[in-house]
C-alpha cells in the first residue's frame, strides 16, 4: 500500500476532516435495510474521532438526478451512525452554504456532522469546480473511503482531493489490497465467475483475464450472449445482440490457448420469471417462446469442478434470475462451492450489488469468503486493470 497516502500517515489532531463515505444503502419506507456499508467504515470514522478531529461525512444516496427527493435523504442514516459510533451525530439538510458552514463552525473536536445527499446538487455528478471548492472550504483535509465510487469523476471524488491534503480510508485500503491480490498477484489456478445483464461492463474484465485466469465462467444474460455466439437460438432470452460478434472473438481467443472459457451446455427455461413449471434443457433445444432464467445442473457441476481446483476465485454477479427462487439454484450451489474452496485455502473475492443482495435475500453467510467487496462497477474496473480516477489522486508523490 506504499503507493497511496494512507490515513495512518495523516496528522488529524484539531483538524476538520471531510470523509467521503460510500454508503448508498438500501432503504424501504425511510429505514435502512442493510447497514453493512456503514459498518465497514466504522474503523475509519472512530480513528478520526479519537484523534480529536472534527468529522464531516459526505455521501450520496441513489440517483436523485440533481433534485431533492425525500426518499433519498441521508437523514435515516443518522440513528444508525449514532448507534455504531456511540455519539451524537449532527445532520444538516444541505452540503454547502451558510447553514452548513454554521454547523461546521459549531463542531468541537470529536464531533460528527453528516451532510445531506451530495447528488441533490446537480453539480456533484457534473464534477463542477465551484461545488468542489465549496465542499473543500468546509475542511482541512480529505479522506476517501468510498471505493464503490472511485471510478466516478464526480466533484466529491476527484474535485475535492485536488484542493486538500488527501488520504485513503481504512476500508478503501482493504479493497485495494484484496483486489490487487486477486487480480494482479493471484496464486494460480485462477477462476473468474462473471455474470450480469450488460456485456459492455463485463467484456473488459473477461478480456483482461483471458491471459490471467485458468477458468472463466459466465452466467446471466452474458452467458446467453455467448450461447447465441456459439450458434444456438436463445429464443426469448435476454441477449446483448450488439456483442454477439465480440463474444465470438472471445471464444476464438479462448480456444487458442488462453483461459478456458466455460459456456453453459444446459439451462433452466420458463415462459416467464413466474413460470411454475420451469424446464431443464440443452442449449441447442430451447423451446420457442421460452427464456433462459438459470444455469442447468450439468453446467453448474462443471463450474464447481473448476472452483474446486482454484487457488484464487473472483465472483461478480449471481448466475441466474435469483430474484425468483426457482431460478436461484445455480447461485446457491456456486456460493457453497466458493465457500468450500475458501475453507480449503483458496483466496476468494466476491462483489457487486446483486451478489450481495442475493446473499441477503436467501440469508446466506458471507464470512465464508476471503473478502467481500463493496464495489460493483469499481470492482470490475479495478480487476480489469482500468484506471480509477479517484484512486489516482491518492497516490504518493
Amino acid at each position: 500500500m506504499s503507493t497511496y497516502r494512507t490515513l495512518a500517515e495523516a496528522e488529524l489532531t484539531d483538524k476538520t476532516v471531510l470523509l467521503r463515505a460510500g454508503f448508498d444503502v438500501p432503504m424501504e419506507d425511510g429505514k435502512v435495510t442493510d447497514t453493512s456499508r456503514i459498518e465497514a467504515l466504522v474503523p475509519t470514522m472512530l480513528y478520526i474521532m479519537q484523534a480529536r478531529a472534527k468529522l464531516i461525512i459526505m455521501a450520496h444516496q441513489d440517483r436523485p438526478k440533481g433534485k431533492f427527493v425525500a426518499g433519498m435523504s441521508q437523514k435515516p442514516i443518522v440513528p444508525i451512525l449514532e448507534k455504531m459510533l456511540k455519539t451524537t451525530v449532527h445532520f444538516v439538510s444541505s452540503c454547502t452554504g451558510d447553514a452548513t458552514q454554521q454547523m461546521v463552525d459549531a463542531l468541537r473536536p470529536g464531533d460528527v456532522l453528516l451532510l445531506e445527499n451530495l447528488r441533490f446538487d446537480p453539480r456533484e455528478e457534473k464534477n463542477d469546480e465551484s461545488f468542489a471548492r465549496e465542499l473543500a472550504a468546509l475542511g482541512d483535509m480529505y479522506v476517501n473511503d468510498a471505493f464503490p465510487n472511485c471510478h466516478r469523476e464526480h466533484a466529491s471524488m476527484v474535485g475535492v482531493p485536488r484542493l486538500l491534503p488527501s488520504f485513503m480510508g481504512f476500508r478503501l485500503e482493504k479493497e485495494v489490497d484484496a483486489l490487487s491480490r486477486a487480480a494482479m498477484n493471484a496464486q494460480k489456478p485462477v477462476a473468474l465467475l462473471i455474470s450480469g445483464a450488460k456485456m459492455e461492463t463485463k467484456v473488459p474484465v473477461i478480456e483482461a483475464f483471458l491471459d490471467k485466469a485458468d477458468d472463466i465462467m459466465v452466467g446471466g444474460a452474458i452467458a446467453n450472449t455467448f450461447i447465441e455466439a456459439e450458434g444456438h437460438d436463445v429464443r426469448a432470452s435476454l441477449c446483448d445482440t450488439l456483442f454477439v460478434q465480440k463474444a465470438k472473438s472471445i471464444i476464438e481467443q479462448s480456444a487458442s490457448g488462453h483461459a478456458h472459457l466455460h459456456i453453459p451446455t444446459d439451462v433452466i427455461v420458463g415462459k416467464n420469471p413466474q413460470d411454475s413449471a420451469p424446464a431443464l434443457v440443452d442449449v441447442h433445444a430451447i423451446p420457442d417462446g421460452s427464456a433462459i432464467y438459470d444455469l442447468g445442473s450439468e453446467t453448474v457441476d462443471t463450474y464447481i469442478a473448476a472452483i474446486a481446483k482454484a487457488k484464487t476465485i473472483i465472483w461478480n454477479g449471481p448466475l441466474g434470475l435469483y430474484e425468483s427462487e426457482p431460478f436461484a439454484t445455480s447461485s446457491k450451489r456456486i456460493a457453497e462451492a466458493v465457500s468450500h474452496s475458501t475453507a480449503r485455502g483458496a483466496f476468494s473475492v466476491i462483489g457487486g450489488g446483486d451478489t450481495i443482495d442475493f446473499h441477503t435475500k436467501y440469508g446466506l453467510r458471507m464470512d465464508g469468503y476471503s473478502f467481500v467487496s463493496d464495489g460493483g462497477g469499481a470492482m470490475l474496473a479495478f480487476v480489469a486493470g482500468e484506471t480509477l480516477p479517484a484512486l489516482e489522486l491518492l497516490r504518493s508523490a
